[in-house]
């Protein structure tokens, strides 16, 4: 299992799972003290302070000091895994069209920083950053650092084996993780005993909606599983009936006592928080727990995880497994 979101929680996985907390060391109240802070995962390189999946955007992440790199994947015309994550090329760049009608040197001619913008102004139109190759990203990438892939183009089979051949000459299969929203990817890094993968969205959905509608834990992730989703996320619920249709849309939390519990039934499971953008939610997210945050920012998150005081003291919120 990657260590890129190892931890240790008072020496254990405690028995209650814990919320309320602050982000400086406690007396007071009788809650389970945290030893470790979760990490933070520089999404997309580093979205927020640089253009994203750019060499520039990694460069800075590192510089400010993030724990992990998440990067996006795509292929290019001639087969070459690249970094990019719209469908559409339009949508960051100046160009137009998907990744795959152009080939990675055409791409790497490309301002994938087209679209960023500080404020009123687009920083990077005077000075183009192309969109990389995987290899000179992970090659960017400090050795030591962990870095989770996000799948981003069908079909999956000619993508998985592109990307496999550059973590075999990279020797990076030991630090790198695979995630997607595309369960093909889950079947395709399969035929690879030494992919690190992330369970497949559609999973680590339905469990969370089915502890959170108090179905309860049915069905835990295996030791050693690897687990993403937002801490919260705009949700549509769809209820069906004789005669039509109705539905509501929810502003939910996903991750919560009770679901972290769940998926805390077997050991070594692993859980990462995305889109964790202010102090509120990372605090949130240490005293649930989990193990790391996707950010967007790195220069604003991790000074907040650089200056907590350890350790943590959280008030008890509830029981392992309660509904």
């Amino acid at each position: 299992m990657l260590d890129l979101v190892q931890r240790v929680v008072a020496g254990s996985i405690p028995a209650l799972v814990l919320a309320g907390c602050s982000l400086a060391s406690g007396n007071a109240g009788d809650g389970t003290q945290f030893t470790a802070l979760p990490l933070i995962i520089a999404h997309r390189g580093g979205t927020g302070d640089a253009p994203e999946n750019t060499l520039e955007a990694i460069r800075l992440s590192v510089e400010h000091r993030a724990d992990v790199m998440w990067l996006s994947v795509q292929l290019s015309k001639d087969g070459v895994p690249v970094l990019y994550r719209p469908a559409d090329l339009s949508a960051l760049t100046d160009a137009k069209g998907p990744v795959s009608d152009y080939t990675a040197a055409e791409l790497s001619l490309l301002n994938a920083g087209w679209s960023f913008r500080q404020g009123d102004a687009y920083p990077y139109r005077d000075r183009p950053v192309g969109i990389p190759t995987l290899r000179a990203a992970l090659r960017a990438v400090p050795p030591t650092m962990p870095v989770i892939l996000d799948m981003k183009a069908l079909p999956a089979e000619s993508q998985t084996q592109a990307v496999a051949r550059v973590l075999d000459d990279e020797q990076a299969w030991s630090r790198v993780s695979i995630y997607s929203t595309e369960a093909d990817y889950q079947q395709t890094f399969a035929a690879y005993p030494q992919a690190k993968l992330f369970e497949s969205r559609d999973a680590t959905r339905g469990r969370l909606v089915r502890v959170l509608l108090n179905q309860g834990c049915v069905d835990a992730p295996g030791e050693h599983a690897m687990s993403a989703f937002e801490l919260h996320r705009a949700l549509t619920v769809l209820e069906k009936f004789t005669l039509g249709e109705g539905q509501s849309d929810v502003q939910a939390t996903l991750w919560t006592p009770a679901t972290v519990a769940c998926f805390r039934q077997k050991p070594d499971v692993r859980i990462v928080a995305i889109a964790v953008n202010n102090a509120n939610d990372y605090q949130t997210a240490a005293c649930l727990g989990i193990d790391a945050v996707l950010a967007d920012s790195p220069s604003k998150m991790v000074p907040l995880k650089e200056g907590a005081v350890l350790p943590l003291r959280c008030e008890r919120a509830a029981a392992a497994g309660g509904q």
